[in-house]
Order: structure tokens, then sequence, then C-alpha cells
């Protein structure tokens, strides 16, 4: 590889620098004759570099894909994208080498019986064995006895077929994906209050702010390239203030690190509101202007003065206090949440809670003030937009609402009568199977056997199936438990678009072809509808033809994509939606004009009344187990577990303790719950609160945070309480072994990714404080 500098005039092109945002010292850098980075170049024969998005988080990061001269990726570069402006995390650095591992499926695996084992068939032989079973299911027990279960890391065409197969060709009411583990509940929220389901802002707004609230959002692991945002404010002078029962590493930093009890999310931020009021810190004329029902949550309010919420939430009343007026006082503060206040039986009222305190400061629809969500999944946003949730249509139409139903019947040429009603949740979706109500299944891009609570039911509910079929790259946990398991393409042998968490829509670009024996997921249902029977309404021969139709049918919506193309996207790196035509710039930033959503254009407040978690404390379980994720894995780990340097960085799950319970690092601590217990090894830290567990959860069983989690869910956005269960914690004798991922038969586990799994220890503490370093 050479590298040679560009002609001596262009190196002395400086870029524009808003002083304002630069940091310190720029200038002088750049007039001390420095010379940024993309004026100098590097050739190598035969290497294509296909831009592209990262597959993982929903920060979607810009990178390149490196392809050598046989068509195969074998390498990725950054990519200089204004999203991450030339950085990847750990899972960006690795995620190429899932597309060539030696694990993928190549082949469709069937067996019709769980009794037996899977064998490599034909693509003919599978298709026709699934067919045959979804129609004798029906046949005996209706429609709705065969449900479908999609997933937000698919493209945006994916999910809309998601929700389109099930609906046309399958013609049960029952579908539903897994981003409803994600942040549906701060999509309940946002169309309770503004009408419209997605941030407010885009990320740069965050390098405007002067206070910046991050509340249950461990950044710096699971979102690392959006802490370049984080900084970017601190460098102005913004405050940080950080709501986690853990001193992560980006609370370590804050001005305010607030380590509430879990479950308490709702009675801290209506607390803060409290004395927001009680000070005059409100914005009255904003209120007067732009917002109902503050009367009412005004008086809810006064009932949690700080003395009340200190108890509730474990934290000191003069804390709640310096929240409040570093907030309100702030000229532009803005708030930013993920799944630690989401992930809880009252999500729907922590995420109110956090939108009321912004809009009765004012701090909605400006530049640098405002309010966000940062989903996990790489098309957390845009997964939900376009059907496959199972009270949505396409556009984020609601189901039950009879002029969007005449709407998408007549896209989609079917009579009103044969489009179904509104389906059940994911979790309730294994309750039925539990019940025998849904017999058959066809999975899609999820993995429930580790995403799901309560380990236990959920593989009572899908043995009890008669028929299940599995798409994925990998042979996951849920697909090993199958009858069938279609081979399908990784994200960088297709094309499509994804919805990042500011719903900037992205495209990302095909850099190989699939492996011989593997099909996109879009091949897959199209096949299955035409031999059901639906073969017309899905003739889609790749993912432009879903996408014009997906505009159409947006076209109009709250979320509309019809103003957006491939082209455009190329040409632009992004357009957030609503986009309503193809001359529209998009929508980065909401409500600039005080105007949400509702008919009224009122942000509509919501009074919230804090309850305590569904798992009662008692005297043996009087701790809070609380989960999350960890830098170097994703989600179920069905990717990230089969990627050497990270599970070299990450071999196992740990059980973060305080040291105020006796056990030395490493040592073996059994975490016992209603729903069972595992014992991991301990990772003793100051970082946690000492009536509080943390256990990340990407592993399966013995191993898994989710076979000790509680299948509670939210009332209304229907998502697990992730967040906070009641537990005890006990010395142990031994550490559980960490399994292997599954494999295809004939295989073995990739030996070089599975060495470290038998490191009996912790990895280091990423919080670095504590007694948590090895000896």
């Amino acid at each position: 590889m050479t590298a040679e500098p560009r002609a001596a005039a262009d190196r002395r092109t400086f870029i524009p620098l808003d002083p304002s945002l630069a940091p310190p010292g720029t200038r002088a850098f750049r007039d001390a004759g420095g010379i940024p980075a993309d004026q100098w170049h590097a050739d190598q024969n035969g290497e294509t570099l296909v831009p592209t998005h990262c597959c993982f988080c929903g920060v979607q990061c810009g990178m390149y894909l490196r392809v050598d001269r046989g068509g195969k990726v074998f390498g990725v570069e950054p990519r200089n994208h204004d999203i991450n402006r030339m950085r990847l995390c750990p899972k960006g650095i690795n995620a190429y080498q899932q597309v060539n591992h030696p694990d993928r499926l190549t082949a469709p695996l069937m067996r019709r019986s769980r009794d037996e084992e899977f064998r490599e068939v034909s693509w003919e032989e599978a298709l026709d064995f699934t067919v045959a079973e979804v129609k004798r299911i029906q046949q005996t027990y209706g429609n709705d006895a065969f449900g479908l279960l999609g997933g937000a890391s698919l493209f945006s065409e994916k999910t809309y077929l998601v929700g389109k197969f099930a609906r046309v060709a399958l013609k049960s009411r029952h579908v539903d994906y897994n981003g409803r583990l994600c942040m549906v509940s701060a999509a309940g929220a946002n169309k309770l209050a503004f009408g419209i389901d997605r941030a407010g802002n885009p990320f740069s707004d965050i390098l405007l702010t002067d206070c910046l609230l991050i509340a249950g959002s461990n950044v710096g692991e699971c979102f690392p390239v959006m802490t370049q945002y984080v900084w970017g404010a601190r460098d102005r002078g913004a405050s940080l203030i950080v709501i986690d029962p853990r001193e992560t590493a980006i609370a370590r930093t804050a001005d305010i690190h607030v380590a509430l009890k879990p479950g308490t999310d709702s009675a801290f931020f209506t607390s803060v509101l409290n004395v927001v009021i009680a000070e005059g810190l409100t914005d009255e004329n904003f209120l007067a202007a732009h917002a109902t029902g503050w009367e009412e949550v005004k008086a809810k309010a006064a009932e949690y003065p700080p003395s009340r919420a200190a108890k509730i939430c474990g934290v000191p009343a003069e804390q709640i206090v310096q929240v409040a007026r570093t907030f309100a006082r702030a000229p532009k503060a803005m708030a930013w949440h993920a799944r630690g206040i989401e992930h809880h039986s009252q999500g729907v009222e922590n995420c109110l809670s956090v939108i009321s305190l912004c809009a009765a400061t004012g701090h909605i629809g400006k530049p640098g003030a405002g309010y966000g969500t940062l989903t996990g999944q790489g098309n957390g946003q845009g997964g939900r937009e376009h059907g496959q949730k199972s009270d949505l249509l396409p556009g984020g139409r609601s189901i039950t609402n009879p002029e969007h139903r005449r709407q998408i019947c007549e896209i989609w040429g079917i009579e009103e009568s044969e489009l179904p009603p509104a389906g059940t949740s994911m979790m309730e979706m294994v309750w039925q199977m539990q019940r025998r109500e849904i017999r058959g299944l066809i999975g899609i891009c999820n993995n429930p056997f580790v995403s799901l609570p309560n380990y236990r039911v959920v593989k009572e509910g899908y043995d009890a199936t008669e028929f299940h079929a599995q798409f994925d790259f990998f042979l996951s946990e849920t697909a090993a438990n199958a009858h069938v398991v279609f081979p399908v393409t990784t994200w960088a042998e297709d094309e499509g678009v994804m919805a990042n968490a500011e719903a900037r829509v992205v495209k990302h670009n095909k850099a190989q072809d699939p492996p011989p024996g593997v099909r996109t997921d879009t091949w897959v249902m199209c096949e299955l509808a035409r031999r059901l029977g639906a073969g017309d309404k899905f003739d889609f021969p790749d993912s432009r033809s879903v996408f014009e139709e997906l505009r159409t049918a947006s076209a109009g919506t709250v979320n509309d994509y019809y103003g957006i193309t491939y082209e455009r996207l190329e040409e632009t790196g992004g357009i957030a939606w609503p986009c309503p035509s193809t001359d529209h710039p998009g929508t980065p930033r909401l409500f600039e004009d005080g105007k949400t959503y509702h008919p009224d254009g009122k942000i509509h407040l919501q009074v919230v009344e804090w309850h305590p978690p569904m798992d009662p404390y008692d005297d043996e379980h009087p701790m809070s187990l609380t989960t999350g994720r960890t830098v170097a894995h994703f989600l179920s780990g069905n990717q990230t577990r089969r990627l050497g340097a990270l599970v070299e960085q990450t071999p196992r799950p740990w059980a973060e303790v305080h040291p105020s319970h006796g056990f030395r690092n490493g040592e073996p601590v059994r975490v016992v719950t209603r729903r069972g217990s595992e014992v991991f090894p301990a990772l003793v830290t100051e970082a946690i609160r000492p009536d509080t567990v943390f256990i990340p959860y990407h592993w399966p069983v013995p191993t898994a945070a989710n076979a000790l989690t509680i299948d509670a869910l939210d009332p209304r956005s229907k998502i697990p309480e992730y967040k906070v269960c009641a537990c005890r914690i006990e010395h142990a004798d031994r550490i559980d072994e960490v399994p292997a991922p599954p494999v295809a038969p004939g295989h073995v586990a990739y030996p070089e990714t599975q060495v470290s799994r038998t490191d009996p220890l912790p990895p280091t503490a990423p919080q670095g404080r504590g007694t948590s370093e090895r000896s």
C-alpha cells in the first residue's frame, strides 16, 4: 500500500470552522499548517471499498467494507460520515468478520420432530415442508394459530414485508417483533405526548446544549461512538447529569450522577418537576401556548416533594433539588434516555415523566433543547414504523383505525374484511404458545431463548409449538430448537435502509454476493407467499422494489418516507423523516414551530403515578437485579459471541456486586430470583448500589441473565420489566460454565473464538473503580 500527498494547492484548502463548535486549539493547529487527514489517500490494487453502515446499534456509524478481487469482504475502514466522523466501536470494527465466518449456515436445516437431529436439505424440501405445516395448522385450528415474529435489525424493506406477509400470506393477526423488547415504552409515551414516535432532535443538537441529561443509558458501552457528542457538549461547557443505579463510564464523568434505586425513575422525575414548580423555574408562556394537561400534572407533582422521593429512590433529597436547578436554569437543555428507564412495568410512565420535565421548562423543539430516545438495535426506529408491530400498519398507521385500514388494503389489493385485527405482543405470543393457542411460528432475525425474560416459560412455549421455522445466518439458540432453519444473508450481502436513533434514514449497500445456498429474507418470504397462494402480492425481485411500495404506503402519514429515494440517500448520507416529497430536505428537528402531530398541535402532558416494581421485595429476595449490555457484545450475542476479539475481550457474564457483601473478585456468587438461580464470577466494585446486582444478558442458559428476570409487562407498551426484579446473592462453590454457540451439523464451534470462555474471572471493570482489578 502506498500513500502520497495530493497536490500542494489542495493541501492548504481548509474546511471552514464554526468557532462556536470547534474544540479549543483547532484553529491554531490549522493556522500552524496542520493538514486534514482526508488530504491524503491510499491505493491498494484490486481492493474495493463499499460505503455502508454498521449492522449493530441505533447510532448507525458509517463504514467502508473492504472487498478483495474475489468479491469477498475481508476488512473494514471507518468512514467520515457525519454520524460517526471516522469512529467505530469494538463491535463495528469486528462486524465484517461475521460475513465469511465458518459458522455461517449455507443450506436449509430440517427435522420433522425435535427428537431428531437436523439434516441439511434442499430449499425445495424445506419450503414444501414449511408450507405444508402452515396449511395443516391453519386448516385445523384457524389462521390465528400460526404466528410470525420479526426483528428490528432487519432492513426496513424486510420489516415491511414481515407485516405484509403475516397479514396477507398467512392471514394471521399474530405478528410482532423483537423491538417490543427495545424502545416501545418510549414509542408509547411519544405518541401520547406528541402524536409522533421518534426523537425530537438530531444528535448534532447535543453539541449546542448547555445541559445534557442522560437517563438509563450506558452510553460509553452501548453507544460508544455517541460519546463524541457528549464530549463535544462538555468542551463547550455543558453540564452533564446521569441517572443510573451504576456508576458507568459516562456517569463517572458527570457533574451529577444520581444512583437511584432500580424501578423508581418516575418518582424521581416527578419530584424534580416538583422542585422546578416550587422554585418558579417553569416556562409558563411555553406551557400556555403549547401544552394541555399541565394543571393535572402540576397537581400530581405536588405529591412528590424531594423528601418523599428521596425515600422511594434511595438518593439524597438535595440531589433532586440540584438536578432540578441545573436542568431548568440552563438556557438550552436536552434529555436522552434508553432501556434503563424503559424496561419497566411502568416504562411508559417513566418516559412521560421526562417529557413533562422538558415541556415544563420549555426545552422542546429548539437547537440544543429537546428530548430523544437512544435505540438499541440498528433499525430500532425504522423497524417499528412499517407494519411488523402487532398494532401498526405501514406508515405508523393504526390497525384499529378504519380509514387507515382502508388505505393499506387499497395499496395491498385486498378487501378490508381480509385484513386481520390487531395481534398481541411478543411475550404474550409466547404465553399463547404455552396455552397452545398459537401452534406454529416463523421467526426472523430474533433469538428469544436469550433475549426474552423468564427462560423457562419461553422454552415451554416454543416446545409446545407443533411447527417452528427460523430465518438466520448463524444457528442461534432459538433456531437450534426449530424444525426448519432457513440460511439467509447478512447485512453485507443485500441492500436496504435503516432509520437510526435520530430518525435519519440511511442506506446499506451490498458488498458481496451471499455464499452458495444462501437466500435473502425477501426471497424466502416471497417464495413462501407464492406457495401459500399470495404470490401476486409479493412480486418483489429485490429490496429496491419493496422500498418503492413502502414509499407509496407511507405517503401522507406521520412516518412519511415518500420523498426518500435510494439515490437521495446515496447523495446526502441520510434523510430524517417525515419527508413528503423528493424536493423536501427531511425533518431532522421536530416541533420547531411549536406544534406537535396531535390535531390541536399541542403537547398532551400525562399524569404519572409511581408504583413499585412487579416483583416484590421480601426477606428472601431483598435486593434488585438489573441487566444490561457490555461494550463487546450485542443483544442475544448470536453474532458477537462468535467473533474472536470480542469473545476474548468479554468471554462470559459476571455478577457486579458492592464490596459490602464480602465477596472477592472472581469468587462464585449465586444470584437467586423467584425464577431460579445461576452462579457467576463476582465483579466487586464500588460503582454499584449496595442493594443492586448487575448481570449482562448476552449469554444463554446456564449463564443467562434472562433465566432470572420476570416476564411482567408494562400494561400499555407490553415491554418486559428487565431492569428490576427481586433477588438475593449467596456464596457458591462453582461458577456455571458458558456454553459454546450452536453450530450446524458436522461443524464444531470455531475454536479460535471459544478458548477464552473457560476464563473463570470477570472482565476488568469498565468503570475502573473498586476492587475489580485482576490479580
